[in-house]
């Protein structure tokens, strides 16, 4: 069931998809000359023909995101939802931190012409400070409170709310970011959250629901130029913004282990990361072929694009969860 904004939600999926795909023919040209993609010595060989692609193309769906919800803002402020543009824009500010962050990261290794940008421990320092700063607003301006709602009713964590809203923030960004590692995947799976997402906030949440319709809008404008072989590559910029938003999300519904169902993808690969490394240290073998579970399935024979299609399939078949938790 959709609400009343439907042919906003509709026209804000073509405005962002259009600006999307606009901005980013007028990018790869300029970034082509002062942005290549380092590519990752340790990936598995084939990936070293990629060398030279441009990066840092996620400021283009970014831009487009944050260009087409200001009518959003304007609209809800109008329609007295204030609690909705509130909400909207602290899920903005922290997806833009997280960019921020990217952006630095991206900015360091091509500098440094190798892909090792900002330290594990100062970019985990930074997403720890966005985190924070995205829960105190929603504390502050939201009346947020450490209870998490299910459709039979609310549970209350008390003190055990902030390390799971913690986990859960840090982990989907991080997570979202290994994702990133083949031609369109990071787009795709963003894609399939978006769609997950609007279906599950329709009628309930509108700013979740439009900000759902740019989603999938950017992330198809972005797979025009992605999909292999990719054109361009969006960078942690465009990572770290994308696991910000649905991450971010989550919270919207008053349930952030909701991004477990329309966010799975990131979980199995985050998974499989630390599940290689426990078992290499334990044993001196190994689960997967490589990890992430991405790199796993391309030496088994799987082309990127498979992957990104089932990626898709996948985080649709595990929404379902979410569906049968959180809707009435």
């Amino acid at each position: 069931m959709l609400d009343n904004y439907f042919p906003f939600y509709a026209l804000a999926f073509l405005a962002t998809l259009l600006l999307t795909v606009i901005l980013e023919k007028r990018l790869i040209p300029a970034l082509t000359r002062s942005a290549k993609q380092p590519i990752y010595e340790e990936g598995p060989s084939w990936h070293m023909k990629k060398s030279g692609t441009p990066t840092m193309g996620g400021i283009a769906f970014l831009i487009a995101i944050l260009t087409v919800s200001v009518p959003a803002l304007l609209v809800f402020s109008i329609a007295s939802q204030k609690e909705e543009a509130v909400s909207l824009s602290v899920l903005l500010i922290y997806a833009l931190a997280n960019a921020a962050i990217g952006i630095l990261d991206d900015i360091k290794k091509l500098r440094k012409k190798q892909n090792e940008g900002l330290s594990a421990s100062q970019k985990l320092l930074l997403q720890a400070l966005a985190a924070v700063l995205f829960l105190l607003l929603r504390r502050v301006l939201l009346s947020d409170t450490t209870a998490i709602l299910f459709s039979f009713g609310w549970l209350e964590l008390g003190i055990f709310y902030y390390p799971l809203a913690m986990l859960v923030l840090l982990g989907c960004v991080n997570c979202a970011n290994l994702t990133d590692g083949i031609d369109g995947l990071a787009a795709a799976v963003a894609f399939g959250a978006g769609l997950s997402l609007f279906y599950i906030s329709s009628a309930f949440i509108p700013h979740v629901t439009y900000l759902s319709a740019c989603l999938m809008g950017a992330t198809a404008g972005f797979l025009f130029f992605n999909l292999h072989p990719a054109k361009i590559f969006m960078g942690d910029t465009g990572s770290l913004f994308l696991g910000a938003l649905v991450g971010g999300a989550s919270f919207s519904f008053s349930n952030p282990i909701l991004v477990l169902s329309f966010g799975s993808v990131y979980a199995i690969e985050g998974i499989s990361v630390i599940l290689q490394v426990l078992f290499y240290k334990c044993t001196r073998r190994r689960i997967f072929k490589m990890a992430p579970l991405h790199h796993h399935l391309e030496k088994s024979g799987w082309s990127e694009n498979k992957i990104c299609l089932c990626a898709i399939f996948f985080t649709l078949i595990t929404s379902l969860v979410a569906y049968m938790l959180y809707l009435p």
